[in-house]
């Protein structure tokens, strides 16, 4: 019996199958009169998700096979005149394949759900590429020339090589995710292709030590909120985005060790689990802060309101507006994410154990062990920073 709640299914011991009667044309072609499939889940939306897919694709292949044995005028005249199914037919039957729309929306709604809007515009603008490199297709149809060819548009495009990695790694998460989730038994053509990933890659440089300084002394000048987040950021050397998404209640002052809390918030998650962390205030970065809990009465909502106005951080509109400042005081080749570089030859230079270098910075574990325990305490990190201010 058919569930009422989602349409074309039946449950059965806690699981959801899909089932249809096949139409009394084209029972002929079929050798039971019912088509009964797995779903392969308990959840209702999964399921309706699927069921609803299968019934699309069933109507579509359907109407394929009325149209393949109607009574064309000129029937007899086509080229490709076919009396039996073809290997292509049964490789679009319903279970074989879904189009990569329905692929990516699957990827969207499953994976995306707490995503920022970077996630889903990277994988959009992936299939997006891949739709004019080649077309749209179902999964199955997709091959290793086409995914070659896919690689050599991204290249002829202009994309440096950290860029087609990026967009090849997004091609890749929506094909596998998909297959994954809707039990599709594919090989995934776009696995494993070679490309230059330094192709057109310039090299970030750290800022020295000397405009270093000269920097973090126009920021206590100038004194306004861009030069805040400057300061705060030489010093501790967080991400642009994470800095300029910092609530007020993630800093810290009137602690024993001044500090800041780098947690996801609405404004902005991070860019990997391990960016989650405490970082010591110190330096022009404890200056900074100082000056922002001075003009923040209230001590509520985000730290730079200026790039927080739409409800999410404006790492862009940031990143943009700071390099034009800093243009003028840095070396040919440093933004403001050389600050990230510098920290970490800093910290080098006082002999700071990796590991701590890597808890600082929010940098992704190299072994398993640096993900034991609690890792390095506020007061140790602290001491390895003061020795870094200029």
């Amino acid at each position: 019996m058919q569930t009422k709640r989602v349409r074309f299914t039946f449950n059965r011991g806690g699981y959801f199958y899909f089932s249809r009667r096949v139409p009394s044309d084209l029972v002929e072609h079929y050798r039971y009169p019912r088509i009964v499939q797995a779903l392969n889940t308990q959840h209702v939306s999964v399921a309706r998700s699927r069921a609803s897919m299968m019934a699309s694709q069933l109507d579509a292949y359907w109407a394929q096979i009325r149209l393949a044995h109607a009574n064309l005028p000129g029937k007899h005249l086509l080229k490709q005149k076919q009396t039996h199914a073809d290997p292509a037919s049964i490789a679009s039957s319903p279970s074989a394949s879904v189009s990569l729309t329905e692929a990516l929306s699957v990827y969207l709604e499953r994976k995306g759900v707490g995503k920022g809007k970077t996630f889903h515009a990277a994988a959009q603008r992936a299939c997006g590429y891949l739709v004019d490199a080649v077309g749209l297709k179902d999964l199955h149809q997709y091959t290793r020339a086409d995914a070659l060819s896919f690689r050599d548009f991204l290249i002829e495009r202009g994309l440096v090589g950290s860029s087609v990695t990026r967009v090849l790694n997004s091609i890749n998460s929506v094909f596998n995710f998909a297959c994954s989730e809707l039990a599709l038994d594919l090989k995934n053509p776009f696995h494993g292709m070679y490309h230059d990933r330094k192709a057109g890659v310039a090299r970030r440089l750290p800022i020295p030590d000397l405009e270093l300084k000269k920097i973090q002394a126009l920021c206590c000048s100038r004194n306004d909120d861009c030069r805040w987040l400057i300061a705060l950021i030489s010093d501790t050397g967080l991400r642009l985005s994470e800095a300029a998404g910092l609530m007020l209640s993630d800093i810290k002052l009137r602690e024993v060790y001044p500090h800041l809390v780098v947690q996801p918030n609405a404004l902005r998650s991070l860019k990997t689990s391990g960016s989650k962390r405490v970082v010591p205030l110190v330096g022009a970065s404890l200056w900074a802060a100082e000056r922002l809990y001075e003009t923040m009465p209230s001590l509520t909502g985000p730290a730079f309101p200026r790039y927080a106005k739409s409800g999410q951080v404006q790492a862009n509109s940031a990143s943009a507006a700071l390099n034009k400042w800093l243009k003028g005081y840095v070396s040919d080749g440093c933004t403001i994410h050389s600050f990230r570089h510098s920290m970490r030859d800093r910290l080098r230079a006082v002999e700071c154990p990796t590991e701590m270098v890597d808890q600082i910075g929010g940098w992704s574990h190299s072994t398993v062990g640096q993900g034991y325990g609690s890792g390095y305490p506020l007061e140790a990190m602290s001491r390895y920073l003061s020795k870094i201010v200029l």
